[in-house]
């Protein structure tokens, strides 16, 4: 079996066993599901950090991302053991995250992790735990656009196949996941 089928296999398993589950559950989105991910515990895990962030990395290889960001708390743990695995690569990608809102005190700023103006004229993946109306890192798109980057794509590690396709697609952005709802869901 080829490397990148083992990890993306291992991934799945992982993601079934720390973060899948069924219930009745309000989402981000405000509808309810029978489903639901909360995929913390396995960007937390070492194992489960380290092979979403092979996965990552060997879908953004060759495209000349500049940065990966996302929005505060989902893409974090993700931005980070991405962003470290590709300097001990080194193929480094450095990273950020929005904040939903702009902090009341010190800097005040909006976007962390970079210096100001760092994201004009950059190319821009926007990382995400869960999409499922896409709305959640359209936040995330729209203040680095607002910085002049040039966001190329948006990657989800489950896309719950609830609109998000959709909104990116009218927006002219590429998305992706590296997981499908119904492959937990058939499983």
């Amino acid at each position: 079996m080829p490397e990148d089928i083992k990890v993306r296999q291992r991934a799945f398993e992982i993601i079934k066993t720390r973060s899948f589950g069924r219930g009745n559950i309000k989402l981000a989105s405000g509808k309810t599901s029978t489903f639901y991910f909360d995929m913390k515990p396995t960007m937390l895990a070492p194992e489960g950090a380290h092979v979403l962030s092979e996965l990552i990395l060997a879908r953004l290889a060759g495209q000349g991302i500049d940065y990966i960001g996302g929005l505060e708390m989902g893409a974090v743990p993700l931005i980070s053991t991405v962003s470290l695995l590709s300097h001990i690569r080194n193929e480094p990608l450095p990273g950020f995250f929005v904040r939903k809102d702009v902090k009341k005190h010190g800097t005040r700023k909006l976007i962390e992790g970079l210096p100001v103006d760092d994201l004009r004229g950059k190319r821009v993946v926007i990382l995400e735990d869960v999409t499922t109306s896409g709305a959640s890192a359209m936040i995330a798109v729209s203040a680095a656009q607002a910085e002049g980057a040039e966001v190329v794509m948006v990657l989800s590690i489950v896309d719950r196949g609830e609109g998000a396709m959709a909104l990116y697609k009218e927006k002219s952005i590429e998305f992706d996941s590296l997981f499908k709802a119904e492959e937990f869901l058939a499983s």
